[in-house]
């Protein structure tokens, strides 16, 4: 059986991680995981109230992504998540054990980013919240597995960006000549 393979869409909140994801997931006909679906409560009011989160507080959540990958990795099932992913620690703890891992890390201009957090309509996570994502980013090393790229312009656009760099665009025309039977 060949290894999974999980794709984990990274960035500051307003990047395009879930509009990316959803595609790649739909496209790759993949298991998709909104990350923050597994944010404890607590961390979700914390954040409401423009509480930065902590190490410590990130840490159950990139837990129990880890959980997610490591049911889908034992059923041979490839996926696709959303998850900030901003520092390094983050990024190996994710990684440990799981070595069909890739990070695709959106990046965005911080004004388009606080204009997409300022329009954005019934998410917990406030404009305020960005500063201190920014000033956390550890963006990707050239020795971590994953590409950067730049998450402005047409989604379709950005997605085929994101396949070609992930060395995936293979996988989406099988999976699309699979549809089609």
């Amino acid at each position: 059986m060949r290894e999974p393979l999980f794709v984990i869409v990274m960035g500051v909140a307003g990047s395009g991680k879930t509009t990316l994801a959803t595609s790649l997931a739909d496209v790759l006909g993949w298991d998709f995981l909104e990350g923050d679906s597994l944010h404890p409560p607590a961390n979700i009011e914390q954040m409401a109230r423009g509480t930065p989160l902590t190490d410590d507080d990130r840490g159950p959540w990139l837990e129990a992504i880890g959980r997610w990958l490591d049911v889908r990795r034992a059923a041979g099932e490839s996926a696709v998540v959303t998850c900030s992913a901003l520092r390094r620690s983050y990024r190996e703890l994710l990684r440990a054990g799981r070595p069909g891992v890739r990070f695709c890390h959106v990046v965005n201009d911080p004004a388009v980013l606080a204009e997409r957090l300022g329009s954005r309509q019934g998410h917990y996570m406030p404009s305020s919240l960005l500063a201190s994502q920014l000033a956390t980013l550890e963006p990707l090393s050239p020795d971590e597995p994953g590409v950067t790229l730049d998450g402005d312009g047409p989604p379709d656009r950005v997605v085929r960006a994101a396949l070609d760099a992930l060395g995936l665009a293979d996988v989406a025309h099988s999976a699309e000549d699979e549809r089609l039977r």
